[in-house]
């Protein structure tokens, strides 16, 4: 479904990603694991166009989108969650998910307000509220909720559990869980390998821009060399 062959990503004169490459089938949840500055954040980017791959392609479905413009690999049926969220603080939250709204694709799960609602029940209490009256770990629901208005086929959320409480990784683990039965493919990137483990088939372990391992969660967990090398703290 999603083909990444060998990107390299510069920033300025800064090299950031390596030949890059990375596969992703229908139906999966993908993990890319790694430390801060590893660059997991910039593979998301690339991958939705805004961070200039410079050498190497991306394919969604088929169809090329390497340094397609983000709008237009949104139309694609790619849709992101950025670790910075980036709400509409003065919209409440009933705007901000119209402002998402995209008609439904052929053979896609079709994302309504009352199915949003029921697996955000917290934002649906705070439905007249704004965006910037929420919580960072409600934020977080909103974005992603927002992004599943568009209709996507497939969803990258960019560090879903950094940053918010306890008791809201939780709802955000069921959450992607839910999104798997519903038929999403998503791709995760995490620092938190247990959040990870729960919720991943797969793994990519990023380490200075390359990839250093590739294998199923279970494969990981068995492998306490590479755990200890690129995701101790």
């Amino acid at each position: 479904m999603l083909e990444v062959k060998g990107i390299n990503t510069f920033y300025g004169g800064a090299h950031i990603l390596r030949d890059l490459s990375l596969t992703v089938n229908a139906g999966e949840v993908v993990a890319l694991l790694g430390r801060n500055g590893a660059g997991k954040s910039t593979t998301m980017k690339s991958i939705m166009g805004l961070a200039r791959v410079k050498k190497g392609s991306v394919s969604f479905n088929g169809q090329t989108i390497t340094n397609a413009r983000p709008h237009a690999v949104c139309r694609q049926g790619l849709g992101y969650v950025p670790e910075d969220r980036r709400i509409f603080t003065d919209l409440t939250v009933a705007e901000n998910l119209e402002v998402g709204r995209r008609p439904a694709r052929d053979g896609v799960p079709e994302w309504t307000l009352e199915k949003l609602y029921e697996i955000f029940p917290n934002i649906e209490e705070r439905r007249g509220n704004l965006g910037g009256q929420l919580s960072g770990g409600e934020q977080q629901m909103l974005t992603i909720a927002r992004t599943l208005m568009g209709n996507p086929s497939m969803i990258l959320l960019d560090e879903p559990s950094e940053g918010i409480a306890p008791v809201i990784v939780e709802q955000m683990a069921f959450t992607i869980q839910r999104l798997k039965q519903e038929g999403l493919t998503v791709v995760i990137s995490e620092q938190n390998l247990h959040f990870a483990n729960y919720v991943s088939d797969r793994a990519y372990v990023i380490e200075k821009g390359e990839i250093r391992y590739q294998g199923t969660m279970t494969e990981l967990q068995a492998d306490t060399e590479v755990r200890e090398k690129y995701l101790a703290l």
